[in-house]
């Protein structure tokens, strides 16, 4: 029956149930928005490399890091969260948090004039974050509150962080030599070997800030560090996540401690939508 044929009230109620169904689906669409600008701004980390433009790619890099933390919570908020979303988050994970820091760091540190090793060696970090992404979409890992190897997020920060506080250093002149490329190729493996390992890393769950104010406080006091000087306090927090890892894996082997196993999800089952690896 048309509109025209029904009385006012029917007709307000047809139209606002035509606006709750316009709404819900921009919500179910607003995960994916967000998705697709982590990927925008992988690509433009990208672009920008090739442009010797490090500043902006590791902003970029940022950027994504920004988006891909907040698109899992949206759709789980919006009830939008699907095995589509989770296998669309990772193809952009892979673009910004494996191809742009790797593209980055070769460009940023001349890895070029290494010849083969020095492209071989920045790819590893891009298999690996892509390796990290495919195993976690299988198995988020053995522990609770855990992620098994590095977040491949994790490992682009620490990439875009140090282009960051290399850049405040040489802006205050206080670079008083050129760091080896050889040394950042390395430095780039390792990163994409912590990715693959089975270290665990702690996840962002587990902060509580509602119940613990010791907590709140430390959050508090981080984010006014990173507003008066973020370049160099975002490389101090990524550089300690970063070691955080071997030095609690290292500290648990001398002490003996364990951790708490979680049981495995069944074959097939899709990871939450708010956990990013």
């Amino acid at each position: 029956m048309d509109d025209a044929q029904l009385d006012a009230p029917e007709r307000r109620k047809r139209r606002r149930r035509r606006r709750r169904r316009q709404a819900t689906r921009g919500l179910l669409l607003l995960p994916h928005l967000i998705t697709t600008a982590n990927l925008a701004f992988g690509f433009f980390a990208i672009v920008q490399s090739f442009a010797g433009r490090h500043d902006l790619a590791a902003l970029g890099i940022v950027l994504a890091a920004v988006a891909d933390a907040i698109d899992g919570r949206v759709a789980r908020l919006a009830g939008a969260a699907s095995r589509f979303g989770v296998e669309y988050d990772s193809i952009a994970d892979t673009v910004s948090f494996g191809v742009a820091p790797a593209m980055l760091a070769f460009a940023a540190a001349n890895l070029q004039v290494l010849g083969k090793p020095g492209w071989v060696m920045a790819f590893t970090f891009t298999v690996c974050a892509a390796l990290r992404l495919a195993r976690f979409n299988v198995s988020q890992g053995r522990y609770k509150g855990r992620f098994e190897g590095m977040p491949s997020p994790a490992a682009a920060l620490m990439v875009a962080t140090t282009q960051l506080f290399v850049s405040f250093l040489r802006e205050e002149g206080r670079v008083i030599f050129n760091v080896p490329e050889w040394l950042v190729a390395l430095s780039v493996v390792a990163l994409g070997l912590l990715m693959v390992s089975p270290i665990p890393y702690r996840s962002g769950k587990e902060l509580d800030l509602r119940h613990s104010f010791g907590t709140l406080v430390f959050v508090v006091i981080a984010l006014l560090l990173v507003i008066i000087e973020p370049k160099v306090t975002l490389f101090a927090i990524g550089g300690a996540y970063v070691l955080s890892g071997p030095v609690d894996w290292l500290w648990r082997r001398h002490t003996g401690a364990t951790l708490e196993e979680v049981t495995a999800p069944a074959h097939g089952q899709a990871v939450g939508p708010d956990a990013r690896g």
